[in-house]
């Protein structure tokens, strides 16, 4: 059993409320848009990080993570890319993998509005935490936690912070 915190588009921020979080978690993914090192250096003080670099990270970012970042935790295959849209409406750049090699779990960032949609033509759950950074137009900063226990995703929570 993994307690995952979920978070993306930080934009450079990291803050004791978002902290408070991490140290709870067993692992923290991070869906793209990190904006500076410090924000992954931060977790990484207190839990395993598993991230991908966005669309406004720089080229220091893009050297210590990836753009696609695909694993298995327990017995669920993940796939964390920060630009990656909607069932059914996938970006080009992961639509054809999707289609002929869909994971379990499916996460994006980039929109900074936080969906979690099971896509039942190609059986995968998709999410997107939305945006726990204080940059952009989102309203509430917003972050997701569950567990993975064997196959099962469970336990999804929302949580939000006023900006």
């Amino acid at each position: 059993m993994q307690k995952i915190l979920l978070l993306s588009d930080t934009h450079s921020h990291i803050d004791d409320d978002v902290l408070k979080y991490v140290k709870q978690a067993d692992e923290v993914w991070h869906a793209g848009d990190i904006g500076d090192l410090s924000v992954t250096d931060a977790i990484k003080k207190h839990k395993p990080l598993r991230a991908v670099y966005g669309n406004i990270d720089d080229s220091r970012i893009r050297a210590e993570f990836p753009l696609h970042n695909r694993f298995n935790c327990e017995g669920v295959d993940v796939w964390i890319t920060h630009i990656g849209g909607y069932p059914p409406k996938y970006n080009g750049r992961v639509r054809e993998e999707l289609m002929c090699n869909p994971p379990d779990l499916f996460i994006c960032g980039h929109s900074h509005i936080l969906k979690v949609i099971p896509d039942k033509k190609i059986n995968l759950l998709h999410m997107n935490p939305g945006a726990i950074g204080k940059h952009g137009f989102h309203k509430v900063r917003t972050m997701l936690r569950f567990i993975i226990d064997g196959k099962d995703i469970k336990n999804l929570e929302i949580i939000e912070f006023k900006r």
